[in-house]
């Protein structure tokens, strides 16, 4: 209980108070750093020491040894005219305010690309980046490429910390033709773009060979589906989840950044080996789905949702190494999935640590799904309500809401 201030404990007899503002400023500092964000950012309104405190490089610092937040989830609407978060701590919804950079040019069609961390990245239609953090509303505009890639498909932008030090992050860009495939690395400690280096196709023994013909890879195929309508293999993704990619760090400290081929494959780029390979397809070429990737606890998962016998299911599979195959980890109850069947709609992902929070959108309804992989339960949240109208969101992006998280 909170009262004047100060904690009170009971003891056997009395009730003793601890006021905090007794605290020396470096207990109170620590004391303060555990607090979830959302509730340090309403306690800085007591007083002005406490609103003080915020700016404190001691503060951020004490912040920064706390091993993780609980996520919040940045969404993305069709408009981006407000900023919305969904905590998955308070289970509700919040709004931020757009920091001063980004309001400059009422974002020149800045969408969010990249999340790690306590930052996200925006990319606007010239081909700039700018790292923010949502929270602090910091900002940081990255200097232009020197050799920007000329006439090649961007396929992939992820972020993602330097091994040793978290106070830097770096940004990580794979364009060319999936027969030549090229990636950059932006490196915040000296905000430098580094050169340039090409991927080689990794060569695979012929009974474990999966890969799929590089001359086909964006081949479009057009069928007819079984209610008539022509559907085209390659997908069209939104405009936010256009580079959707994500990177991995295994415990070698190989990284890894795996992205979605036009035509549905995963593609794995290893940035330590500066080798890439495609994972096999999970469903026949002439099926109607929708399918995204996500990184949950350090691995590679793909959330598909397809439609088969006359219903709809919400699937995420896993690549197992050992027998060279998908295997499906986790499933939406079939009383919840059946709902989208035929319904066209589109999924996008964001995960933190065993949560994955699933955007799922068409022209006739709009629900977000946050699913637990451990307790494998499948939770819709409430609508959003903003100025009395339910806002609907195309996709996600999962940061931790970090004070100290630095652009």
């Amino acid at each position: 209980m909170q009262t004047d201030g100060g904690f009170c404990a009971p003891t056997a007899s009395r009730k003793r108070k601890f006021p905090l503002d007794d605290l020396n400023q470096d207990l109170l500092e620590r004391v303060l750093s555990w607090l979830p964000t959302s509730v340090f950012f309403r306690l800085t309104s007591v007083c002005k020491r406490w609103k003080s405190i915020a700016d404190s490089a001691t503060f951020q610092l004490a912040c920064s040894q706390i091993p993780s937040r609980d996520p919040w989830f940045f969404m993305v609407d069709p408009h981006l005219n407000q900023w919305v978060v969904f905590d998955s701590a308070e289970r509700n919804w919040k709004t931020l305010n757009h920091p001063p950079l980004l309001q400059l040019n009422p974002h020149i069609n800045s969408i969010p690309v990249a999340a790690h961390d306590g930052l996200i990245c925006f990319r606007n239609s010239s081909g700039h980046y700018i790292v923010c953090n949502p929270v602090t509303g910091s900002t940081r505009q990255l200097p232009p490429l020197d050799k920007p890639p000329q006439n090649q498909s961007l396929h992939a932008i992820a972020m993602n910390s330097f091994s040793t030090s978290h106070h830097s992050y770096k940004l990580v860009l794979v364009y060319g033709e999936l027969s030549s495939l090229t990636f950059r690395i932006y490196n915040s400690s000296v905000n430098l773009w580094e050169e340039e280096i090409r991927l080689s196709r990794k060569a695979e023994n012929p009974e474990n060979s999966f890969q799929s013909d590089p001359d086909d890879d964006d081949e479009t195929v057009y069928f007819l589906s079984i209610t008539g309508n022509v559907v085209a293999t390659n997908m069209q993704r939104s405009p936010s989840k256009q580079y959707s990619s994500v990177i991995t760090r295994k415990d070698g400290g190989e990284e890894i950044v795996y992205f979605l081929s036009s035509s549905g494959t995963v593609v794995s780029c290893n940035l330590t080996s500066k080798l890439f390979y495609e994972y096999p397809k999970l469903l026949p070429a002439l099926s109607e789905y929708s399918i995204d990737i996500v990184e949950s606890e350090g691995e590679l998962l793909v959330v598909v949702l397809s439609e088969f016998l006359e219903t709809a299911s919400l699937r995420v599979w896993k690549f197992d190494e050992d027998t060279r195959a998908w295997r499906q980890i986790a499933a939406m109850p079939p009383a919840m999935s059946h709902e989208f069947y035929g319904k066209k709609v589109d999924i996008n992902c964001a995960a933190a640590g065993h949560q994955i929070l699933i955007c799922i959108n068409s022209g006739e309804l709009c629900r977000y799904i946050l699913c637990d992989l451990v307790a494998n339960e499948w939770i819709e949240l409430p609508q959003c309500i903003k100025e009395g109208e339910a806002k609907e969101f195309m996709s996600a992006f999962s940061f931790e809401p970090r004070i100290e998280a630095s652009v």
